[in-house]
C-alpha cells in the first residue's frame, strides 16, 4: 500500500486501494458489529470504496460478514469490479416497492442513495429520491441498524467566522436539493422515533479525492488558466478514504432519535489560498474573478475528531496528490461539485 508522505498517486487501481484501506479503528468498530452490511445506492461516487474498505476491514477482523452492493448498476464494469473486491451486488430500483421488498435482511444498512447533480429542472425525482424513499428503506428496514447519508448544505449559509456548524445548530437549507435533504433527514427521524430504529446521520462536507472534489474543481481551473469564483470563498474538504472510515464507524453510534454527526475536514478552507497553493505546485499564475462573501457552507467537525480521531491524509497530502494527478493528465469524473453555487442550484 502507498505510503502517505509519497507525492504520487500510480493509478486508478492504487487510489482505489488507498480510499478503501481501513484503518485499525473501523476494523476494531467492523469487528464488535454482528451480521451483514448493506450498502444501498453503492453505485455513486463514494459507495465503491465504502463497500470494499466494509469488506476489507471484516476480512481484517477475521469476520464472516457479507457486505452487498444495491444499486441500479447502469455500468457493468463497476458491478463486476465490486464483485472482484468481495463485495455481492443486487441489481435493484430502489423506488420500485416489490424490488425493495426482494432485498435480503440485513442488521446493517448504510444508505447512500440520493440525487444532487441534476436536480434543477427534476425537482419532483430530486423531492422522491431524497425525501420519500428514505420512509420506504424505513418500514423495509425497520428491524437494522441504519448509517443514512446526508449533506452540510442543510445547515445553509454559515458566518466564517462562527468556523462551521455544528450539529446542534438550527438548519437554514437553500434550493430545493437542500431541502429535500433536510426532508431526507426529517423522514429518517421520524420512523426512528416511531419503530426505534437506531439511526446515524452523517452530515457530510466535503469528500474528496483525485477525480473528484472541491479541490479538483479548484485545482482543474487553475492548472488550465481559467478563473477561480470567490464567491464561496471558503470550504471543508475530508479525504474520501477518511470519510468512508468515519462513516462506517457510525454504525456503532446509532440510536433513536438519530444520532446526527458532522463529517467534514478538520480546516476551514481559503478558496483563495488553495487556488494559490496549486498555483505554486504547478508554476503557474492564478486568476480569480469575484470577491469572497461573509458566510460560506462550512461544518465543524469536533465531535467527529473526538470520536473517530483527526483524518489520516491532511491536507497539504491531498493537495500534493491532486496536483501531480492534475499534471499528468489523470482520469476524472467529469463531474463538477459547482460548490461555487450559493444558491443551490446543482
Amino acid at each position: 500500500m502507498l505510503s502517505r508522505n509519497e507525492n504520487s498517486i500510480r493509478d486508478v487501481a492504487a487510489l482505489g486501494g488507498l480510499l478503501s484501506e481501513p484503518d485499525e479503528r473501523t476494523i476494531r468498530s467492523l469487528a464488535a458489529l454482528e451480521g451483514d452490511i448493506l450498502v444501498l445506492g453503492v453505485g455513486g461516487k463514494m459507495g465503491p470504496t465504502l463497500a470494499r474498505m466494509a469488506k476489507r476491514a471484516s476480512e481484517a477482523a477475521r469476520s464472516s460478514c457479507r457486505v452487498i452492493g444495491v444499486a441500479r448498476f447502469s455500468s457493468y464494469n463497476l458491478e463486476g469490479q465490486l464483485n472482484s473486491w468481495g463485495v455481492e451486488t443486487i441489481r435493484c430500483d430502489l423506488l420500485d416497492r416489490s424490488s425493495l421488498a426482494a432485498l435480503p435482511d440485513a442488521p446493517n444498512v448504510v444508505y447512500m442513495a440520493g440525487m444532487k447533480f441534476g436536480t434543477t429542472g427534476q425537482e419532483a425525482l430530486t423531492w422522491a429520491m431524497n425525501s420519500y424513499l428514505p420512509g420506504l428503506v424505513c418500514e423495509r428496514f425497520s428491524k437494522s441498524r441504519i448509517v443514512a447519508f446526508s449533506t452540510g448544505n442543510v445547515y445553509g449559509l454559515t458566518p466564517v467566522s462562527k468556523a462551521g456548524s455544528r450539529e446542534t445548530d438550527s438548519l437554514h437549507p437553500v434550493g430545493e436539493y437542500a431541502m429535500s435533504c433536510l426532508g431526507r433527514e426529517r423522514i429518517f427521524e421520524y420512523f426512528s422515533r416511531a419503530l426505534h430504529i437506531p439511526v446515524s446521520i452523517i452530515r457530510l462536507n466535503y469528500a474528496t479525492e483525485l477525480r473528484y472534489g472541491v479541490l479538483v474543481d479548484i485545482a482543474q481551473r487553475v492548472f488550465s488558466g481559467k478563473p477561480v469564483a470567490l464567491s464561496m470563498g471558503y470550504l471543508n474538504a475530508i479525504w474520501q478514504g477518511d470519510a468512508n472510515a468515519m462513516s462506517l464507524q457510525s454504525l456503532a453510534h446509532a440510536s433513536s432519535p438519530p444520532f446526527v454527526i458532522n463529517i467534514a475536514g478538520q480546516e476551514l478552507l481559503s478558496v483563495r489560498k488553495v487556488a494559490q497553493e496549486f498555483a505554486d505546485r504547478f508554476r503557474k499564475s492564478v486568476q480569480f474573478e469575484g470577491v469572497e462573501a461573509p458566510d460560506a457552507l462550512l461544518s465543524n467537525s469536533q465531535k467527529s475528531r473526538d470520536l473517530f480521531g483527526p483524518p489520516r491524509v491532511p491536507l497539504a497530502q491531498m493537495l500534493d496528490w491532486i496536483a501531480d494527478w492534475t499534471m499528468r493528465g489523470g482520469e476524472t469524473l467529469a463531474k463538477p461539485t459547482h460548490f461555487e453555487d450559493r444558491a443551490g442550484r446543482f
